[in-house]
């Protein structure tokens, strides 16, 4: 099933959304909001599924036209926002471009950071934040889950048993503030705001074959002020997977119902020999790895980071083509100060 959350108090109002994304019908015969259903997953979610099928087979007479603007985050808040980094291309390139020394071999465990979860963006929400492009902002497309309660020590063989949900998200980073913050031993604060999600978040059974052993085969398509940069496959380059993510959070504590797991920059290797890589190539999820390419292909940097004004959509196809978890489409809009 795929479920949303309409804009309604902290925690939203919980939606049913159909498998086109046409249609919504409120969950509330069931339970409000999307961290009442995950708290009590194994009793309320097959009530849900119900009534997913039968909007699916056009049975629900209170079906509606699914309003993305209405949406807020799928989880409007959390009590858990950890994001990793697992595309190896992504890793190498974002390094070069902070110099950090990327060791020789895979690294034995994935990277992590515990993020804010307090307040999250929704699809078309606008990004509103005091600067742009003097502290580099850039977004970054990236795989979530969401799990259930997992008990701590849980491994990896078993780590996809508490997925619940799977969406993306746009990870929206200050590259200039990163560096310093990362080099400082602690993880970053100030260079993460508050992180967009996709209007729609689905179970892994409606993902089909594409959702296969913590990886999704599907492509991910950003498009800055209407011109796609990055078309990458999720499912490549992955050093961990869901399985590592999960087992490596839960190694020495539990993690509660409604906690957020995401992947880092989506990202695809690809030759270094043109500029264009936006063009016959799989491009670049963010603007880091984008002006890292450019770098070293040509000696300079052409991207330029975000400006105010403009505009960023995120979203995955399947193999025909279709939207799976409906777009993120967001302007970047400068934050006027109180008073």
């Amino acid at each position: 099933m795929k479920l949303a959350s309409y804009k309604c108090g902290r925690d939203g109002k919980l939606m049913v959304v159909s498998r086109n994304l046409a249609n919504a019908v409120p969950a509330s015969e069931v339970i409000g909001n999307m961290q009442g259903l995950l708290d009590n997953w194994s009793e309320l979610a097959p009530r849900l599924n119900q009534i997913s099928d039968a909007l699916n087979r056009g049975e629900r007479q209170d079906a509606e036209p699914f309003d993305i603007g209405s949406c807020a985050a799928p989880l409007p808040r959390a009590y858990s926002w950890n994001d990793g980094s697992v595309y190896l291309n992504h890793m190498r390139l974002l390094k070069q471009l902070l110099g950090i020394e990327m060791p020789s071999e895979r690294p034995l465990t994935p990277a992590m950071y515990q993020g804010g979860s307090d307040t999250f963006l929704g699809p078309l929400d606008d990004i509103v934040l005091p600067k742009a492009d003097e502290w580099g902002l850039d977004y970054e497309a990236e795989l979530a889950v969401i799990t259930d309660d997992v008990p701590m020590g849980v491994g990896a063989a078993d780590a996809l048993n508490y997925v619940r949900l799977v969406t993306i998200i746009n990870d929206i980073s200050y590259r200039t503030l990163l560096g310093p913050e990362m080099q400082s031993g602690f993880g970053p604060i100030v260079s993460k705001p508050s992180t967009s999600f996709a209007p729609v978040v689905a179970t892994p059974d409606e993902l089909g074959e594409a959702w296969h052993d913590g990886r999704l085969s599907m492509t991910m398509v950003t498009s800055l002020n209407g011109s796609v940069m990055g078309r990458p496959n999720a499912g490549q380059g992955m050093a961990f997977t869901f399985r590592d993510l999960i087992a490596h959070l839960v190694r020495s504590r539990h993690v509660g119902a409604g906690a957020i797991i995401g992947t880092g920059t989506v990202s695809n290797e690809q030759p270094l020999n043109s500029a264009e890589v936006t063009k016959g190539g799989v491009g670049a999820s963010c603007i880091a790895e984008l002006r890292t390419i450019e770098k070293l292909v040509t000696g300079e940097y052409r991207t330029p980071f975000l400006k105010f004004g403009d505009r960023v959509r995120i979203e995955m196809l399947d193999s025909e083509g279709r939207s799976v978890f409906g777009a993120m489409d967001q302007q970047v809009v400068l934050h006027e100060p109180l008073g």
